[in-house]
């Protein structure tokens, strides 16, 4: 059975960036895409970028597009997310999942799930 943990999140000013860690063990992520979505409180969780199996595409909605990047590195069996220009509506607890395609994450068909690390964006 694999599991993912997240690293990286912190407390940050608006404007400044943070990179978060997807990390697996007991599985190999380039089997799988990989999503990482976020949760603020009173709020759904909600995906906000995803990467496919290698070789594939990316996604990200529309509120982070162009200051977000996700990549992964299969070597290290790692999935990052790339934060820039964070701003109060960021804060979160962020959480990376693995699922067989971009569309069963954005679908809600998640194999694994991580335990989330909270980023807090001040002003």
């Amino acid at each position: 059975q694999g599991q993912l943990a997240e690293s990286g999140g912190g407390s940050v000013e608006a404007g400044e960036s943070l990179t978060l860690s997807c990390a697996a063990s007991g599985d190999t992520l380039g089997y799988y895409a990989v999503g990482w979505f976020r949760q603020s409180p009173g709020k759904e969780r909600a995906i906000v970028a995803a990467v496919s199996r290698p070789g594939g595409g990316k996604y990200y909605t529309e509120d982070v597009k162009g200051r977000f990047t996700i990549s992964r590195d299969n070597t290290k069996n790692l999935v990052y997310l790339q934060m820039n220009s964070l701003t109060p509506d960021d804060s979160a607890v962020y959480y990376c999942a693995a699922g067989r395609h971009i569309d069963s994450l954005r679908q809600g068909a998640i194999d694994y799930w991580g335990q989330g690390t909270q980023v807090t964006v001040s002003l």
